[in-house]
């Protein structure tokens, strides 16, 4: 029987550590991987007071799909050099929903993303997508944490 995974994404190193996690430890022979990407437009929102001007809005835009298509490249092209079967998933809204409405659509079995590690402090005021998708599921949900260097503080 094949299942379905859900690899989670952005263009974080984060994401590129759960993608290798999951090719390591999780990958079961003829697995369906969709790796789903939340496009958000951060740098339209980000910038309200440019919002009036309709050929700024269109060139944040332009910037913000390139950046997303050099992404969806390199994740498609990863499949392939893996020879692993799946697609690569765009979406847009909020990424926690976008995430759990995905794995819903896609019957999967499993999700796989990545975790920024932010502190309490942080994760309570600005939200967190890892923990919104842990607690939203209905499948079970690998959030993988890049190990920090000795030392560090996160």
């Amino acid at each position: 029987m094949t299942r379905t995974v859900v690899l989670a994404i952005d263009d974080s190193e984060h994401s590129e550590y759960a993608f290798d996690f999951y090719l390591k430890h999780l990958l079961v022979k003829g697995d369906n991987i969709v790796v789903v990407h939340v496009s958000e437009y951060h740098s339209v929102v980000q910038a309200p007071a440019v919002l009036n001007d309709p050929f700024v809005v269109s060139q944040l835009i332009k910037e913000e799909e390139a950046k997303v298509k050099v992404l969806i490249d390199k994740y498609s092209k990863k499949l392939k050099s893996f020879q692993l079967g799946g697609r690569v998933k765009q979406m847009v809204g909020k990424s926690g929903e976008a995430i759990v409405a995905a794995a819903q659509t896609e019957g999967a079995s499993l999700i796989v993303m990545g975790s920024r590690g932010l502190g309490k402090l942080r994760r309570t005021l600005i939200g967190s997508v890892s923990d919104y998708v842990l607690h939203h599921a209905h499948v079970p949900v690998v959030i993988c944490r890049k190990p920090q260097p000795e030392g560090a503080q996160h």
